[in-house]
């Protein structure tokens, strides 16, 4: 194993023990993938929690979801790794996906109301609007297919009934754009029980998309106008 591997392997342990203690996974929920070459992966295996993974747990494979090297312990790959590579095909910019249940987002997918409204700066300088894609059934073609409307312009999508995927160019960006995303949702449902959140204007969101291109220099897709209200 090449040093390379090695600290990829240990940031999706990392990061899994994060999701892990910011319950935004229960038991063996969640997954997170990192491609490693051409037709090269590493991604969670199934029926682990993402809490207590080794870095030797962790299943290399390849496109097709078939495993590269055997696992010492006979772990097989993620159940929902379709939905990861159907990512990848679409965003050749992309090299990690992190699939998670976080409270406040997953509520957010339950109760079918996207995360749209503009009330704190980097909420919208860092994911803008997060859509809700319609209903697929894990483990299926449903689920990847049910991405396939948002991929080109959002790095972070809720499913309907289910949770959230996000990605990015590492799986420590992909994992911050869940975070965020997850705290975008708290702040909104905080914020809705207090009294009424208050939406920044059509000005201050295009002064912030403006920052975002220019100063910040964001990395990844964003919606961009859409967070205008009409």
């Amino acid at each position: 194993m090449d040093t390379r591997e090695k600290l990829l392997r240990d940031q999706i342990c990392d990061m899994g023990r994060r999701m892990y203690l910011k319950d935004m996974v229960a038991a063996n929920d969640g997954n997170i993938s990192v491609k490693l070459g051409e037709d090269s992966f590493i991604c969670t295996p199934t029926g682990v929690s993402k809490g207590f993974m080794t870095p030797e747990m962790l299943c290399k494979i390849n496109g097709n979801g078939e495993l590269i090297e055997d696992n010492p312990q006979g772990l097989r790959p993620s159940s929902e790794i379709k939905m990861h590579f159907k990512i990848y095909e679409k965003r050749g910019d992309i090299s990690a996906v992190v699939h998670a249940h976080p409270l406040h987002a997953t509520a957010h997918a339950i109760c079918h109301i996207q995360l749209d409204k503009q009330i704190m700066p980097e909420a919208t300088i860092a994911l803008g609007i997060v859509p809700i894609a319609e209903y697929g059934a894990p483990s299926t073609t449903e689920l990847p297919d049910s991405l396939l409307p948002y991929l080109e312009e959002y790095d972070a999508v809720l499913l309907a009934n289910h949770g959230a995927v996000t990605y990015g160019e590492n799986v420590v960006s992909a994992y911050y754009k869940m975070e965020s995303l997850e705290f975008y949702a708290k702040l909104l449902y905080l914020s809705s029980n207090i009294g009424t959140p208050k939406e920044l204007s059509a000005e201050k969101v295009t002064q912030l998309l403006e920052l975002r291109e220019k100063v910040y220099k964001v990395v990844g897709r964003h919606p961009g106008k859409k967070c205008l209200k009409k």
